[in-house]
């Protein structure tokens, strides 16, 4: 039963470590919506590593979807003078389907643009970043959507272009995650853990954040009915 209490601060602690010094890539949460039907419409409300994550999906046909992300994080410590600071939009669209009553497969891309502004210093280093961010993704995904329980796995591939004064860096990464929602019809809390790893990690020569994790919740309404 202790080991149990002591995951939640043993992962904020590692989590806090490599925050230590100013990441140049950070990887929003994962828009999972698994749509159902032509006319509905999900929002959602997300906090976690990556910062405040608002998402929105909406159904245009039975299967043909579009969604719209956010994230935003302003943290400063004022006693070491370090801060962080970002804003990122994306936009998508894709397909998606019915397996059977309950099983979902979906496959958005599309694009986004951030901003990142960072720096960190301590005894032992100095840590600065000052970034714009544009990126190519397409995440296919696979779940089960019930009206008490969505659970899904979806894999996010991204294309990242980043710019700071007049250099150019290109990093290319895959993003596996889990998500689950529990909640009933209407009303549910989400979570959703997984990893960025570097796919051309032998040429990448800026700092990215490693983990996804975050919490939210989320309201899904049918416009049509």
């Amino acid at each position: 039963m202790k080991t149990k209490f002591l995951i939640v601060p043993i992962a904020f602690i590692l989590l806090s470590f490599f925050y230590g010094c100013a990441p140049v890539y950070i990887p929003t949460v994962i828009n999972t919506p698994l749509l159902s039907e032509s006319g509905e419409f999900q929002a959602s409300l997300n906090t976690g590593v990556s910062g405040f994550d608002p998402q929105f999906a909406y159904a245009i046909t039975d299967h043909v979807g579009v969604m719209l992300n956010g994230s935003y994080t302003n943290r400063t410590n004022d006693t070491l003078n370090n801060f962080h600071r970002h804003l990122a939009v994306e936009t998508g669209a894709g397909y998606y389907t019915k397996i059977g009553n309950s099983g979902r497969f979906e496959v958005f891309g599309g694009v986004g643009y951030s901003r990142l502004k960072a720096d960190y210093s301590n005894n032992l280093w100095i840590s600065r970043t000052d970034v714009n961010s544009y990126k190519l993704f397409i995440q296919p995904a696979i779940g089960a959507t019930t009206d008490i329980f969505d659970g899904s796995f979806a894999t996010r591939f991204v294309r990242v272009n980043l710019f700071q004064d007049q250099l150019k860096y290109t990093g290319y990464f895959i993003e596996p995650v889990l998500t689950a929602k529990v909640g009933y019809k209407f009303i549910k809390f989400v979570m959703q853990v997984g990893v960025s790893i570097p796919i051309n990690s032998n040429e990448l020569v800026f700092s990215y954040q490693p983990f996804l994790f975050s919490i939210g919740i989320q309201t899904k309404l049918n416009f049509k009915k």
